[in-house]
């Protein structure tokens, strides 16, 4: 049996094994196929693991056995993420990811290093952002693999495929209604709402609950709880993580401050400004959002906008109602196991902190 508090690291030990499979499945087509696997090893080394976590408590929660393969499941969704994040990082051309190069980056330099060395080869760029998008569909059908080979019975994966069908094509909705909001340059309050959602909120929390809880058995009544827990939730964790993009600490976030403002990300937190700026601030957000060269004093004028407008306090508050909510609906649900309740609020809490 698992220990509740290893978690992450029985999650990380269950990607390494896959992928040590993945590795030796793809030397027999070629050693170069070796800078994809490292690069997904290396996509999938860090990060919080919310969504395993929330997979894993849902299955608890549901009175699912804990000797069973439920971490193993619960991995692929973290290697759903690392899809997600790849293919994020190329729509936006972000060069940085939880510190280290971007993958699209970290291929382009791959690529630049051997046409240096040898005088020839193609375009750096445009390699590296293929090689990325590729790395992003290995990851996701690598995702389905996980799950699929867990070891959990055709019952189980059969009760459990519904949710995990529904969070690809969530996610993959969100991402492209999040290109829209970005390609139309416009603050609109009920698309960035939808994104939230889709992009965010059913992907983070209440998807891996209800997986989790599909393989425990859970019936629809828990499911219904958990929605009523986890969509609340997944709402305020990325209201939170919208204000980190800004705000936060790049040792801490893993990304440059104000890259959310360089990349013109349409958010609720952006959209309120726009909807609550004076005439002369709204000029000067115009100007500047979304700037790919934006300097550190620009970025600190976008910050004043949206402090002044009162955009970040409108989103501390959702924050902190929509949390709210989520503990609400917990203690309302028919969770049994007070394991599984606790460790539930504590992942609330611990998805909406200010440092997270």
């Amino acid at each position: 049996m698992y220990a509740d508090a290893d978690i992450p690291t029985e999650i990380q030990r269950a990607l390494t094994s896959f992928l040590d499979i993945q590795q030796e499945r793809l030397a027999a087509i070629g050693p170069e196929l070796t800078e994809q696997v490292q690069a997904a090893r290396d996509a999938t080394s860090g990060g919080k693991r919310l969504r395993p976590s929330f997979c894993y408590w849902g299955f608890r929660a549901a009175g699912g056995d804990p000797d069973l393969p439920i971490l193993k499941a619960a991995a692929s969704l973290e290697m759903l993420h690392v899809s997600a994040l790849v293919h994020d990082d190329v729509m936006d051309s972000s060069d940085v990811r939880r510190g280290a190069p971007s993958a699209h980056r970290r291929f382009e330099a791959l690529q630049r290093a051997r046409s240096e060395a040898t005088g020839k080869g193609g375009d750096p760029v445009g390699f590296g952002i293929g090689a990325a998008i590729l790395l992003g569909d290995l990851c996701l059908i690598w995702a389905d693999e996980m799950m699929h080979t867990s070891g959990f019975d055709a019952a189980a994966l059969a009760s459990a495929s519904k949710f995990f069908d529904a969070v690809r094509v969530e996610v993959t909705a969100g991402q492209y209604l999040d290109l829209v909001a970005q390609a139309s340059g416009e603050a609109d309050m009920d698309r960035a709402l939808r994104v939230l959602r889709y992009k965010s909120a059913t992907y983070t929390v209440e998807r891996p609950l209800h997986i989790g809880a599909a393989l425990g058995g859970g019936g629809q009544h828990l499911v219904d709880s958990l929605s009523a827990y986890g969509l609340p939730l997944g709402e305020a964790f990325q209201l939170r993580d919208d204000l980190l993009g800004v705000f936060g600490d790049p040792t801490v976030t893993g990304k440059p401050a104000g890259d959310d403002l360089r990349e013109g990300k349409r958010t609720v937190l952006t959209a309120y400004a726009v909807e609550h700026a004076s005439e002369v601030q709204l000029t000067e957000f115009d100007r500047l959002f979304g700037r790919a060269d934006l300097d550190d004093d620009e970025i600190q004028l976008l910050r004043e906008i949206l402090q002044d407008s009162r955009a970040v306090q409108a989103c501390e508050n959702l924050i902190t109602e929509r949390t709210e909510d989520a503990l609400d609906a917990l203690e309302r649900s028919p969770i049994d196991d007070e394991t599984s309740r606790k460790a539930l609020a504590d992942l609330a809490i611990a998805a909406t902190a200010r440092h997270v």
